[in-house]
């Protein structure tokens, strides 16, 4: 039965150099209040130190918020500032150095002090697809040797690549290329887990575990049975005790015999449901909020790309949305009243309804189900995804983008690999260069002053879409907010211009390649550069 232990004598419990798992999303499935605990343990004692953390999903709030306050009240950092303040991961290094050696994970970007700490060569950091770690804690937990599958090949987790090392301490060997029936295939062997920390909402007085607020049914319960088995031990961080046997049998997310203490919070608001908000009750599925109550995007070169996107969708589609501009791809068919003819979905676990984009992202509005990261990886691994939108970073001339590490910017992947591995129409979105001054309306686009960062370069900085490696049978798209391009026989082919835009001074001067030009050149919909649209259900058939 689980013992009841406040949030300082859990820290107490993570033993020097122990492998040391999370799970969740942003800020769901985050322990806050233990995670205080244990740097504030380490700056008085040096303990725990040299822990090896382990991740599938960013857990932080990108600056939003520090010490519990509202998010709205810290400017998010812009690149690698040393000014800032935020939740999660990155309470393990306001310590300093030493409290983690490694650190492995999917997405590391909202972490800043531990992404400082890394680019200073003082811990060694990992990345690996977030597909790939969340269904790693069951093959761990169900005593298999590790996860074998062709996600990842040919990118930068590929070991003939960089083997997911993303600093040049980092030497461990955390994947390797096997054959299997004459095929390729990556091997991600499992590892043994001293200490897991998790979060719920509710525990009753057995231990046994409910996830009523969160937004996200994590994947908590595979990284408690992996450190189960493998002979550590679990403390989960809850709001709320209940009564024992007093929790609806289904709802108990964590079973109690694999739950060893469970922190009760004495500050409720170290239990925040996502990076933005306490609780949004349409999130978790306890009311349905009127989609009018959702604030449409404003007319720019975002809404411009957003909906541009939304012209790639079919009725009946099921669509996977990622973080930043693409999540807001969402807004544009829920503005145009088309919602109901679309599913969307987020690797989290989030069908239908609305994503959210940040600061909330991985949760979603008024979603019709939620179910766990690692049943949304099998669909998503399997093929069953008909559209991804992911974000630009770099792109080169073959169609390779790295969203990954750009500069002293170390972010990590997510599940960016594994959604582009099998989805049968990718589409990248973002503008053409970083930082431009643009002006939409009346049906064109107009660069008022050309941005200062270059985006689509001769050779990227890191693969985390590899284009050479894309199937012949899949379509992807890059949609910027003045030119599509498409990958034809692996090849970036320019297909669309925006109206109002020179072929010449606005597209082809501004990048580091010399694309193909489609023989059919066409201008991209005059309808999404006015204002009201209203076009998109003659795509949407």
């Amino acid at each position: 039965m689980a013992q009841f232990i406040t949030a300082a004598k859990a820290a107490e419990l993570i033993p020097d150099g122990a492998t040391v798992a999370i799970a969740g999303m942003g800020l769901s499935g985050w322990a806050e209040e233990i995670a205080c605990a244990v740097r504030d343990r380490y700056k008085e004692t040096g303990h725990p130190k040299g822990i090896h953390l382990k991740q599938g999903s960013a857990m932080g709030d990108w600056g939003y918020g520090n010490n519990f306050i509202g998010w709205d009240r810290v400017k998010r950092p812009d690149g690698p500032d040393k000014e800032h303040g935020a939740r999660g991961a990155t309470r393990f290094g306001e310590a300093g150095p030493g409290l983690v050696a490694k650190w492995t994970s999917a997405h590391i970007g909202s972490a800043f002090t531990l992404c400082d700490q890394a680019r200073a060569e003082q811990l060694e950091s990992y990345c690996l697809p977030q597909g790939v770690i969340i269904n790693l804690w069951r093959e761990i937990g169900a005593g298999r040797p590790g996860l074998i599958t062709k996600t990842g090949l040919g990118t930068f987790v590929d070991p003939r690549v960089e083997g997911g090392r993303m600093n040049k301490c980092a030497k461990d060997e955390l994947v390797k290329v096997i054959e299997f029936n004459g095929e390729e295939y990556l091997f991600y062997p499992g590892f043994k887990v001293d200490v897991a920390l998790l979060r719920g909402t509710i525990a009753d007085e057995n231990g046994n575990i409910s996830f009523e607020k969160e937004s996200v049914i994590n994947e908590g319960f595979s990284v408690a049975t992996a450190t189960h088995n493998t002979g550590g031990i679990v403390i989960v961080q809850v709001e709320y005790l209940a009564k024992k046997e007093s929790l609806n049998p289904k709802a108990v997310k964590i079973p109690g015999n694999l739950v060893d203490y469970v922190v009760v919070t004495d500050n409720p608001m170290a239990n925040w449901q996502a990076e933005g908000t306490y609780w949004e009750p349409s999130f978790s599925g306890h009311i349905r909020k009127p989609l009018n109550a959702i604030e449409p995007l404003p007319m720019d070169e975002r809404k411009v790309i957003c909906r541009r996107c939304a012209m790639e969708l079919k009725k009946g589609d099921t669509i996977n949305l990622g973080v930043g501009m693409p999540a807001d791809t969402a807004k544009v068919v829920a503005e145009e009243g088309l919602i109901d003819l679309v599913t969307m979905s987020t690797e989290s676990g989030m069908v239908g309804g609305v994503p959210s984009a940040l600061p909330s992202f991985g949760s979603a509005y008024n979603p019709e189900a939620i179910i766990t990261p690692n049943e949304m990886f099998d669909f998503i691994s399997g093929g069953g995804l008909d559209m991804t939108c992911l974000g630009i970073g770099e792109i080169d001339k073959y169609g390779n983008n790295n969203v990954s590490r750009m500069g002293k910017r170390l972010t990590g992947p997510g599940g960016f690999i594994d959604i582009t591995a099998r989805t049968k129409k990718v589409v990248f979105a973002g503008t053409l260069r970083g930082k431009a001054t643009l002006k939409t309306g009346d049906g064109k686009m107009t660069v008022v002053e050309e941005g200062s960062i270059q985006k689509f370069l001769d050779t990227v900085t890191q693969i985390t879409f590899a284009g050479q490696y894309a199937p012949a049978d899949q379509e992807v798209l890059y949609i910027t907010e003045r030119a599509v391009f498409k990958l034809i026989d692996h090849k970036m082919t320019l297909i669309e211009i925006a109206p109002g835009i020179d072929l010449q001074k606005d597209v082809l001067d501004q990048i580091g390649f010399k694309p193909e030009i489609a023989p059919d050149l066409k201008l991209m919909d005059e309808g999404i550069f006015h204002e009201k649209w209203g076009g998109l259900k003659d795509y949407l058939k």
